[in-house]
């Protein structure tokens, strides 16, 4: 039974600690929180989704979350598995997270599954706390180099160096 998103609250606790970010996004989507979530990032943020949709404000992230999380995703859940930071500026950190999405929902009679990505994050810190300025989430497809778009112009994920026996096959 699809439950949905519970009625927005905004209600976060602000990111002091940059490294944190991944789970406090991870806490208000679990929360089908799309307003809370949207208050992580800067009013003139950017966000990138999986498939290149570009949102470029925080209103844009929290319309288009607000529906994600109520039509593709209401029995979805987060988890953070990886954190890598790296400072880039007195004031700004760039964040990578690797996160295990499961309870998709389904597509045309098609099971969505487990999906991996990876999120990059880029954070400016604003006063005592971190905002994400932008944000960039890519699938993870194991043993896969790149895309190619098909005669039909569906993406299909290729690995060149199958068949390939060299140095360059190990990943």
């Amino acid at each position: 039974m699809k439950t949905g998103p519970q009625k927005p609250t905004g209600e976060f606790e602000p990111v002091t600690d940059p490294e944190r970010f991944p789970q406090a996004f991870a806490v208000c989507w679990n929360r089908k929180d799309a307003r809370a979530l949207a208050m992580l990032f800067s009013d003139d943020a950017d966000f990138v989704n999986v498939t290149g949709i570009w949102w470029r404000s925080r209103q844009e992230i929290f319309k288009a979350h607000e529906y994600g999380l109520c039509v593709i995703f209401p029995d979805s859940k987060l988890k953070v598995t990886k954190t890598k930071i790296r400072d880039i500026g007195e004031n700004f950190t760039l964040v990578h997270a690797r996160i295990k999405l499961t309870g998709q929902a389904g597509h045309k009679e098609q099971n969505a599954g487990t999906r991996l990505t990876i999120f990059s994050y880029v954070l400016e810190k604003q006063g005592q706390k971190w905002l994400c300025c932008s944000a960039q989430n890519t699938d993870i497809v194991p043993g896969r180099e790149t895309h190619i778009a098909t005669e039909s112009g569906e993406l299909k994920a290729v690995d060149y160096r199958e068949g390939v026996s060299n140095s360059a096959s190990s990943s």
